[in-house]
């Protein structure tokens, strides 16, 4: 079985596919200081070692690298494949400097481009709000970078002391009654219309050639986003 390892700064996904179909998955804290063998150990828990025969990490924690090798060799004992530079995904990467793009970005516009076909734009909502773009021709061709949403909700409640911690949810309508439906509100609408905005614009710029083929949003974009997700 093939164990994908997805370490972001705020979460780590793992999925085992004992073919081409997502069996298992689960989502852990992501721990700067974790060791090998505190994965090794924690996985144990979770799933049979000796069934996986090979790991497929990516990784926005450079430090974390090093302890996924050993957790491979040590406990794994599977071969590891670390998407980075000079890993071929099967998607042109047409950016600046190719080395400057984060793994997540490059496994998310893969499995977009899987799942959906090109063109295709992803949107996720992590640590960052990341928008990534598959062109036509099937390649990756840049994105938008935002602040994310959990970062953007810790920095308001910490410098507004009359503002109280909300959940994440949509409110009962647009127009807030009270603080916290005024304040999910905005967070919820607010990141809906960051991502309708964003390829919205870029759709108007392309229309009135602004933008080369390349450079083009497909049409449906914010809803293959949010369907992204609401799987996740």
């Amino acid at each position: 079985m093939l164990l994908a390892v997805d370490v972001g700064n705020t979460q780590t996904a793992l999925g085992l596919y004992p073919g081409d179909e997502l069996s298992e998955h689960w989502r852990l804290a992501t721990d700067r200081s974790t060791t090998a063998d505190e994965l090794g150990v924690l996985l144990s828990g979770l799933l049979d070692l000796d069934a996986v025969d090979g790991i497929c990490l990516s990784s926005t924690v450079p430090v974390l690298v090093r302890e996924w090798e050993a957790f491979a060799a040590r406990w794994a004992q599977a071969p590891l494949l670390v998407v980075g530079p000079g890993v071929k995904t099967g998607i042109p990467i047409r950016y600046d400097d190719p080395r400057e793009v984060g793994p997540d970005r490059i496994v998310n516009a893969v499995a977009a481009k899987a799942r959906y076909g090109a063109p295709v734009v992803v949107v996720d909502f992590g640590t960052s709000t990341n928008f990534d773009v598959v062109s036509p021709e099937g390649e990756y061709v840049g994105g938008v970078l935002a602040p994310g949403i959990e970062i953007s909700m810790e920095a308001l409640f910490a410098r507004a002391a009359r503002l109280v911690t909300v959940d994440f949810a949509p409110p009962a309508s647009v127009i807030g009654k009270t603080t916290v439906a005024g304040l999910q509100s905005g967070l919820v609408y607010g990141f809906a219309g960051q991502v309708d905005g964003i390829v919205g614009t870029d759709q108007r710029r392309a229309r009135r050639g602004r933008a080369g083929r390349r450079d083009r949003w497909p049409r449906g974009a914010r809803r293959a986003a949010l369907d992204r997700d609401r799987a996740r």
